[in-house]
């Protein structure tokens, strides 16, 4: 199923929540995005193998996906670009993913394959153009990999925020947007566990609530789980991430024994 994030007419971002049989607890549900303007097409977060058939047909009459022009991915693990190789096989597209993960997604594919393919997006970021619109990697760093982007739709003003927000619920969940603050306090026994472990620390939360609060995001799209939309759900989940304490945040001398 896609769901219709943004449609002006000649800009679509649309998302693929159910692609992954998540019914059987053996994959984490994913979400992939495909985004298209006028006649150029990018996917982000595509994941891995499971989702590659699926997905193809899912966008076939959205986009042709041979004309694939970027994939972007916002970190290295197999849920996000396990499906590299097949990708770089069958379409000219460009990898951007973060300069730390360079040199090792092409572990995903066949030797050559990614030969002048793959673009490292700098720590600081950088802005790709996407006719209409451009797509800004957002430096996401620790949340949770070391190297992290988010991406910017500019024009349809979502942010495609990869982990963060991420919830771990059935796809068929998701279907509508959390709006308002009283979702959101329900939502949280979905995704409160998950950030705990996940993300690395208070300190970079705060950091990245900080740039956000500065961007005009209309929408804030996980990788995973449900979506916000709108100041309220989106100031909802703000204020409460930079108040999180997790990852090294909880750690202690306890978790660091050998075992029995």
């Amino acid at each position: 199923m896609a769901i219709e994030l943004y449609n002006d007419g000649s800009h679509v971002c649309l998302m693929f929540n159910d692609l992954v049989d998540d019914s059987g607890g053996g994959a984490v549900q994913a979400n992939q995005f495909l985004l298209v303007s006028k006649d150029e097409g990018a996917l982000i977060d595509p994941a891995g193998n499971m989702t590659y058939n699926a997905l193809i047909m899912a966008m076939h009459k959205y986009f042709p996906f041979r004309h694939l022009k970027y994939i972007f991915a916002s970190h290295q693990d197999p849920d996000i670009v396990a499906s590299l190789n097949k990708w770089l096989s069958a379409t000219e597209c460009t990898l951007y993913v973060s300069a730390l993960w360079e040199r090792f997604v092409p572990h995903f594919c066949t030797t050559n394959r990614t030969d002048g393919r793959i673009v490292g997006i700098p720590d600081m970021g950088m802005v790709v153009p996407l006719k209409d619109t451009n797509i800004h990697c957002v430096p996401a760093h620790f949340l949770h990999a070391e190297g992290n982007f988010q991406f910017y739709d500019s024009k349809a003003k979502i942010l495609f925020s990869g982990d963060v927000g991420a919830s771990l619920v059935h796809h068929d969940e998701i279907v509508q947007p959390i709006t308002t603050k009283a979702e959101f306090q329900a939502h949280l026994r979905y995704m409160e566990g998950f950030h705990r472990r996940y993300m690395v620390s208070n300190k970079v939360c705060r950091f990245w609530a900080q740039m956000v609060r500065g961007m005009k995001v209309d929408m804030l799209v996980p990788q995973h789980g449900r979506w916000f939309k709108g100041p309220e759900a989106i100031g909802a989940f703000l204020d409460w991430i930079e108040n999180l304490h997790c990852g090294i945040d909880l750690f202690t001398q306890d978790h660091y024994k050998v075992p029995v």
